[in-house]
Parts: C-alpha cells; structure tokens; sequence
C-alpha cells in the first residue's frame, strides 16, 4: 500500500514530464501539474484547501527576488540588442579579415561573449549565423565545424551570462545567489572555453588562408534568408543592420561594467541596472540610441517578455514544488539515492545524472530545470548534513548542474529542441548545405567537454584543482544515514 501512494505521490512530476514531452508550453504544463499536486496531496495527506494554497504562496514568495532580477535582466538583454552594445561586440571581434582557418574559432569565441552579453542562445545563434556561415562560404571554411562551433559559443553565456533566464531560474530554484552561482563555476567554464578554442583551432589548420570580412558576408546574404530571419527572429535583423552600418566600439563598455561589478560582487540587480542606465548614455553619445522614448519602450519589452511567460511560469512551479515538499513526494527517490551513494560526490554525481536523464526525457532544458531542479534540490536536503557554508556550495552545484547540463546537454541530445531549432535556423540562412544533427552534436566541443568534464570532476574529486570549484567532503559534508 504504501509503494502505491508512493508512486501515486509522484504521479503531478509523470503528468509534467508528459506535457511537456507531447509539446505543450510550460507555461500551460506547470499550472495542470500544480493542480494534479493539490488534488493529490488533498487525497493522500487530507490537507485542506487553505492548507494547499498557503503551503504554494509560501513557496513562491521565496522566489520574489528572481523575479525582479528576470524583469532587469530580460529589459538589459533587449537593450543591448537595440542600443548597439551586441553589434559592437561583433564589429570589435571581427575587424580584422577572417580566413578559413580562423573563422570557426573566432565564431565561437565571438558567440561565447555575445552569448553573455545578451543571455540568449537561441538570440545569439539567430544573430550570428548568417555572418558566419556565410564568412565561412567565403573563406573555403567547414561549414559543420563552424556552425558546431557557434552553436556551442552560444551557450556559453547561457549557461554563465547574468542575464540568462536559465542562470537565474536555475539559481532561484537552488536558492543561491547568481553571482555567488558565477563565481562558484567561473573557472571551470573559461578552462572548458580555452580547451574548445584550442581544440577547433587545431582542427581548422589544414583549411585554406583566404581572408574576408563581415560586410562581405552580410552582402552576400539572399533575400530569402533576410525574411526567414526577420520571420524567426527580428532582432536578428535589427543587430544585423547594425553590424553592417558600422557602431562606436565604446559601445562595448557596458557589457565591461556590468561584468567588472559582478566579479566585484555588486548585488545581481544593481549590476543589471547599471547594464541599462551605461548603455542610456553611451548609446545617446553615440547615436544608438535615439530617443528616451524608444529607449524605455525597449525596456518594457523586456519587462513584458519577463512577464509573459518565464516570471508567470516560475510562479506556478514554485507553487508544484511547495505543494510537493509538503506531502514528501520525493522521499523514496531520497531514500534509492541515499542506499546507493556511499559517500556525498556520488550523491551529487546522481543529481547530475539525473539532470542530463531530465534533458533528454523533457528535450527542452527549462522544463528540466524547472522538473529536476526541485527533486535533486531535495535529494541534497533530505540527505546531507554539515555546516550552511558547506551545504550552500552543494546547492550551488546542484544549481550548476540543472544550468550546464540543460544548456550544454541540449547540445547533444538529437531530439532535443534546441537541436530542432539550431538545424532550422542554420539551413534557413544558409540552403546550400543539407545539415545533420549528429554531425552537429560530433563537433560541438565545448558541449562535450562541459558535460563530461562537470560529471567527472564530481565523481572523483578532481574538482578541487579548479578554484572556487572544489565541492566539500567528508567529514565536512556526510550522508545522514551513514
């Protein structure tokens, strides 16, 4: 009896995981999830209804300081896209000629900074591939290490970008500060960058040195391209245009403030809000910016995108996880963890595990860290012991692995979103080359170095060569059972 309300318990996680799998937005899959929860937790735990909603606003009222970061970081993504700051990261990296040799490599590493600048994969990816596709076409370039190679660099902020919604979901859910979540990972992310740099530099030095240069490329696009773009993603367009009329390198400046202040440990907001207020007046120095007016009517795009989905979306999954934390609905998967880890650094291997097993059954990485997040959040609960400093760098961690292996692991999941999207986007803007997936996932390095190495690190223990990202152990952290 007692396995049948086990499982019975965990039915509102199953009924998540189904929606979205069959496609359904989360938006709509969290509230029907939630609900289910509250049904089932009035049947097996007899909690009034008063008992359900109070248990579901507490929870979300934890949660109300990432939302205010979601609406600053979604208003300082939209203006650096339309104040200049992305499309003088790309003149500035790009204002010497390209050859074959270099333009996978500075693709990547050109979509890594714009990834962090702007806190969008999908945002990034749009933008930057019909430069470097068709740079690539010019040059005599491989058109698959190079595509990869973006693809990747377009995660990288992502995963670690102040602005990205990902970051800070996956942070508030953990209950970690961003910064603190930055920091904790910093270095692992840039060895992880550098090692992928090498790695496609070396494997593009048999290509030809022939050199060309963005305008080249963006000319050479076809109409047909231009409105497939302008169809997928306008703000494409708009960083597009701006590259090609050419925008004052000082516009980069505050991308610069805002990564100085956070490594400063300046508060998240107060690091958001500086990206806005520098680009205000460096933009009207400039002549990006044109008008106070269109300026603020970035930034309530940026609030009404923050609100229309991911802030209401968070809502609803605070609410599933209060009521699920309620009736302990976790608690035999926190049981089969804690028999089979022998020590804490399995524990947390599991969690990773479990958080790429999520990406691959959701094949979208917010539902993953929307679903797994709150299970591997209280497998560590449940299960460890030792001092807050020590128990806050797990769940930094834990925050770490919903993030990397939900951005990074879409990267080499076939079925996965992401893939879906990378694949259309990329043979939109350039039809002459017929794309594969696997050929994709094969050369995207930074995918496969950040996935296994994060896991491995865990695992063994080596992660205490890397500063800031040593996880604690025995006797400083224990299982409570051992």
């Amino acid at each position: 009896m007692n396995v049948v309300v086990a499982i019975f318990k965990f039915t509102p996680v199953f009924l998540m995981a189904g929606l979205m799998i069959s496609g359904m937005d989360a938006l709509l899959a969290a509230p029907l999830a939630a609900v289910w929860a509250a049904i089932v937790a009035f049947i097996t735990d007899k909690l009034s209804f008063n008992e359900i909603v109070e248990t579901a606003i507490d929870n979300v009222k934890e949660m109300q300081l990432v939302f205010f970061i979601l609406m600053a970081a979604y208003a300082m993504a939209e203006i650096f896209m339309s104040a200049g700051v992305a499309a003088s990261i790309i003149n500035v990296s790009l204002k010497l000629g390209l050859s074959a040799k270099t333009v996978a490599v500075t693709g990547f590493l050109v979509t890594c900074v714009l990834s962090v600048a702007t806190g969008t994969s999908w945002g990034t990816f749009a933008a930057a591939a019909p430069i470097f596709l068709w740079l690539n076409h010019i040059v005599g370039g491989d058109i698959v290490l190079t595509t990869a190679s973006i693809a990747g660099g377009a995660c990288f902020g992502d995963n670690i970008g102040l602005i990205s919604d990902t970051t800070v979901v996956s942070s508030g859910i953990q209950k970690v500060e961003v910064i603190h979540r930055i920091k904790h990972q910093g270095v692992w992310s840039l060895l992880c960058l550098t090692i992928s740099a090498i790695i496609i530099f070396v494997v593009s030095m048999h290509l030809p040195g022939v050199t060309a240069n963005a305008n080249e490329a963006i000319a050479a696009i076809p109409q047909e391209v231009w409105d497939n773009l302008n169809q997928e993603r306008p703000a494409a367009v708009t960083l597009l245009n701006q590259v090609q009329e050419g925008v004052s390198p000082i516009m980069i400046i505050p991308l610069i403030i805002v990564i100085i202040t956070a490594v400063k440990g300046l508060p998240t907001l107060a690091c958001l809000f500086l990206g806005i207020i520098t680009s205000l007046i460096f933009g009207l120095f400039t002549g990006t910016v044109t008008s106070i007016s269109a300026f603020l009517d970035s930034i309530l795009t940026g609030f009404s995108d923050a609100g229309s989905w991911v802030i209401v979306m968070m809502m609803w999954v605070g609410a599933f996880g209060g009521i699920m934390g309620k009736i302990n609905a976790f608690a035999p998967l926190s049981n089969l963890i804690s028999k089979i880890s022998k020590n804490v650094r399995q524990l947390m291997f599991y969690n990773g595990v479990l958080s790429i097993v999520g990406n691959a059954a959701l094949s979208d990485e917010m539902a993953q860290i929307v679903t797994i997040g709150p299970i591997i959040k209280t497998l560590t609960e449940d299960n460890v012991e030792g001092s807050e400093e020590d128990l806050y760098k797990l769940r930094l961690r834990n925050a770490t692995f919903s993030d990397a292996l939900g951005v990074f692991g879409s990267q080499l999941i076939p079925w996965h979103v992401y893939m879906t999207f990378y694949i259309g986007i990329a043979s939109a803007v350039y039809p002459l080359y017929k794309f594969n997936v696997f050929e994709i996932i094969s050369h995207n390095y930074l995918a496969i170095i950040a996935v296994v190495s994060i896991l491995l690190l865990t695992l063994t223990g080596l992660d205490r060569f890397i500063p800031l990202f040593k996880l604690p152990s025995e006797p400083d952290v224990k299982l409570k059972n051992k």
